[in-house]
């Protein structure tokens, strides 16, 4: 199955509550870097072959129709070359709120300190704290980093192939791009700030696959159970 969708959003702007929409609309399953943490076993091989320059994109989608957030986003350009006739997803968000959330969430030191001594530490450096360095906590660094980064994205997609996408905007915009029906549920928000800091909270840190997988797994199954109501947002 070649990916349809890729998004080339960063963390922290929609991209589980995009994940959610994606397969309710019969584009799933959407890989994120929830879809890793639950299937480590199975999913970290291929991603520390694409760290180390050896990319089986095929392989490490295999099953999936799209592909939202971490890791997939970090490598947007390369798999928007591989799966051509993708659409590209490129989730926003104001700047300084994007700042503010992925401080207090994924790149927190907790955060970090929670996956640094898993078999996740080596590909997370490789990818999601590659570009960063000691500077998570510069905010006019980190501003002018998400800022560059959309701005390429907009800049190399043919724009007919490219969706600028926020959640406030719902299901209209992305039911006109992917040419499918709107369907007659909410839009899903889910993954807030206190969802994350809870969910951390609520666990010892994982120690070898078996505790991330359930971390994983426990994750998603809270989302998709949270998906279509009312409440929460993705801050």
């Amino acid at each position: 199955m070649a990916l349809q969708v890729i998004g080339a959003g960063l963390g922290r702007t929609g991209t589980l509550s995009l994940k959610l929409a994606l397969e309710h609309l019969g584009f799933g399953p959407c890989h994120h870097m929830s879809e890793v943490i639950a299937n480590v076993r199975q999913q970290l091989p291929y991603w520390l072959d694409v760290v180390a320059g050896h990319p089986d994109w095929d392989g490490a989608f295999a099953g999936y129709a799209a592909a939202v957030d971490y890791p997939g986003a970090y490598f947007w350009r390369d798999l928007a070359a591989h799966y051509p006739e993708a659409k590209i997803i490129l989730t926003l968000r104001d700047p300084e709120s994007w700042f503010k959330s992925v401080s207090e969430t994924i790149f927190s030191p907790g955060h970090t300190a929670m996956f640094a001594g898993t078999p996740l530490g080596p590909f997370m450096d490789g990818t999601v704290l590659k570009d960063f360095g000691d500077r998570i906590g510069d905010r006019a660094f980190m501003i002018d980093y998400f800022n560059r980064w959309n701005e390429r994205v907009r800049s190399s997609i043919p724009p007919e192939r490219l969706l600028l996408f926020q959640s406030r905007d719902g299901w209209v915009p992305l039911c006109a791009f992917l040419g499918v029906p709107v369907p007659d549920a909410p839009y899903p928000r889910v993954n807030s700030r206190d969802e994350m800091q809870a969910l951390r909270e609520d666990r010892a840190p994982p120690a070898g696959p078996e505790d991330l997988e359930a971390m994983g797994r426990g994750y998603l199954a809270a989302a998709k159970a949270s998906a279509f109501g009312t409440e929460g947002a993705t801050t």
